[in-house]
């Protein structure tokens, strides 16, 4: 029996250029798409892997706008799709954009049939083995993690993962915004672990910690006999991380007085100690984090803004986890398995009202909250399962006074909980939550798009 060809979708309005990419690619079983609702379509019942992409789409044919809505609509729909974005439309600028909002890869106009064809045929040996890595983490029951060690199976994280994929390699500074308890010391490893300083040391310091007079002696270090107790040279943080990654949590807490001398060293890569009277070179790249509003900071004189713009070469906006739909039940299970093989082997499961619970929460101590909260269950459970009293999460009143009596806005709130708590417990598979849901997979499809849930 002829192996399957693998499905390819080509999403173009302009005829003549349709036939003759259908011709070019007999190795794969083409489908074309001239609009957006033909295209969206066509990617519900095909799940093609690999997605070609004009952005010039009628009922915007000369511009962008349309095309741009489509590959939105596709990273909301399937993120795992490799979209490659073909057009003539300001190419710089349109290949910025479309990398930023998911895109695999980018192709100007004239459209050359050899080379884009290459670049379809990476995309897909790219999608197998993604494919298959997570077929085998299902397989053998192991979390869904990016960048290494952050359990997610949410787009929106996804998407912050696949963006410090690819600026970890450069040299750019980078910050991440997010509130506490996001992970974003975690996603700052991320950056070290997936560039060339990997080798070298990542070195994390909290500037909201220290106190301001003994901040600067940490960050650039001091010589012997610089103040009374300097009883021999220290290097500071800066120093320490040459060749590696210094991480600068809480930077909207560092003090105007040693913001001058930060930027300084961003500005020139060398450093003065602390009584010291030579410059010294230092390789060290800079991540930092904060869940502060800088610029909100700047216009209030509490920040510079030339700092700002060196430290903030790629800002990164971290989600809490509210807005990461199905990644509670994900972690509390991940923190489960970890904390029982600690404290308590006898837990084995969460209760489902424990599940409801979680995912009903709206963790506004976020990652670390749940966490904690874990924890205490896991040590304070009896059985093999945790119950909603071990966490210590009252489940929400859905009688009270102050909820609407509208049945129909209770049946999408009602549906909305279900297609959720169903994707968080199949970890996102579509086959496996239609069949929780006792639905078909083109009815999961719909009702994700009604309700706008993503997987």
């Amino acid at each position: 029996m002829a192996e399957a060809k693998p499905k390819l979708l080509i999403v173009e309005d302009d005829e003549g250029l349709q036939a003759q990419l259908k011709w070019a690619y007999d190795d794969f079983d083409v489908v074309i798409a001239g609009t957006r609702e033909a295209a969206l379509a066509s990617l519900r019942s095909e799940e093609p892997a690999v997605v070609t992409l004009d952005l010039g789409l009628p009922p915007d044919p000369d511009g962008t706008s349309e095309g741009f809505a489509v590959l939105e609509a596709i990273m909301a729909m399937k993120p795992d799709t490799k979209v490659i974005v073909a057009s003539g439309h300001g190419a710089r600028e349109s290949a910025l954009r479309a990398v930023e909002q998911g895109a695999y890869d980018f192709y100007q106009k004239p459209v050359d049939i050899d080379t884009l064809g290459l670049i379809v045929q990476r995309a897909y040996r790219l999608h197998h083995i993604e494919s298959e890595n997570r077929r085998l983490a299902e397989k053998v029951g192991e979390d869904r993690t990016v960048l290494g060690s952050m359990v997610t199976a949410a787009p929106e994280m996804a998407k912050v993962a696949r963006t410090i994929e690819r600026v970890a390699p450069t040299n750019v500074s980078v910050m991440l915004l997010g509130a506490s308890g996001t992970g974003k010391e975690l996603l700052a490893r991320g950056v070290h672990d997936c560039s060339g300083r990997r080798q070298g040391a990542f070195v994390a310091i909290n500037c909201a910690a220290i106190p301001e007079n003994l901040l600067e002696s940490e960050l650039f270090g001091h010589e012997k006999g610089a103040f009374t107790g300097a009883v021999k040279t220290t290097e500071g943080k800066i120093e320490l991380a040459d060749g590696g990654t210094l991480f600068l949590d809480e930077v909207g807490d560092i003090p105007l007085s040693l913001q001058v001398k930060l930027l300084r060293f961003l500005q020139e890569r060398t450093i003065e100690r602390i009584g010291g009277r030579k410059p010294i070179a230092v390789d060290t790249r800079i991540v930092c984090a904060t869940h502060q509003n800088l610029e909100s900071m700047i216009g209030e004189g509490t920040f510079r803004e030339d700092l700002f713009y060196r430290l903030a070469e790629i800002v990164v906006k971290v989600p809490t986890l509210a807005e990461r739909p199905g990644d509670a039940v994900l972690l509390a299970k991940h923190f489960m398995v970890r904390f029982a093989k600690e404290m308590n082997p006898q837990v084995k499961s969460f209760a489902p009202d424990a599940l409801a619970a979680i995912d009903s929460w709206t963790w506004p101590g976020n990652v670390r909250e749940l966490e904690n909260r874990v924890k205490r269950s896991v040590i304070m459970a009896e059985g093999k399962q945790i119950s909603v009293e071990d966490l210590d999460l009252s489940q929400p009143d859905d009688g009270g006074a102050d909820i609407a009596l509208n049945l129909k806005a209770a049946r999408e709130q009602a549906d909305r909980r279900m297609i959720r708590q169903a994707l968080a417990r199949t970890e996102g598979n579509i086959s496996n939550t239609a069949k929780l849901l006792g639905i078909s997979r083109p009815t999961l499809y719909d009702l994700l798009k009604q309700y706008d849930l993503q997987t």
